[in-house]
């Protein structure tokens, strides 16, 4: 096995499996070590704790607002749609977990029509065309990995209405 692929020792000398945190030691920030799962050290996670009320409100067309909340891997967006609204069909890399707290989606995805309401959960693949309407007003919680790049930079045109 190659030196840079070795498993990384953790504090008290046992062997840290990929993909999980170390503890940290005294003169280590606070997070620990994220270890990739090639066994290499990344940078470290940084804790958060935010109140949506504190996350900007993004309007991208007037049925349609997101906040978003972005981890080292991971982003979760609360999307507020009112009945009616459209989310045209794309697809990204990115797998996606749609939460519906208040409200309904109607999905068309896999070739089938599906509708998801509150309390109810769909997990999409990756590369998997789908589209969405609001059914009534809705709070959709969707968590991307990794965190959906087109959101962060703005460049979403499907869902602001450009093409």
């Amino acid at each position: 096995m190659p030196k840079s692929k070795r498993p990384v020792k953790s504090v008290n000398n046992s062997v840290t499996k990929p993909g999980v945190l170390r503890p940290r030691s005294a003169n280590q920030p606070a997070g620990g070590t994220i270890v990739s799962p090639a066994g290499t050290e990344t940078a470290p996670a940084k804790l958060k704790y935010i109140a949506w009320s504190s996350v900007e409100l993004e309007e991208l067309k007037p049925l349609l607002h997101r906040q978003l909340i972005v981890g080292q891997n991971i982003m979760v967006a609360r999307v507020l749609l009112q009945k009616g609204a459209l989310v045209p069909e794309h697809s990204h890399h990115n797998e996606q977990v749609t939460y519906i707290l208040e409200g309904a989606l109607k999905f068309w995805i896999d070739g089938r029509e599906i509708v998801v309401k509150a309390g109810e959960v769909l997990t999409i693949p990756p590369h998997m065309p789908h589209q969405a309407e609001a059914l009534e007003d809705t709070v959709d919680l969707d968590i991307f990995n990794p965190p959906r790049e087109d959101w962060l930079n703005k460049t979403d045109q499907y869902l602001r209405g450009g093409k």
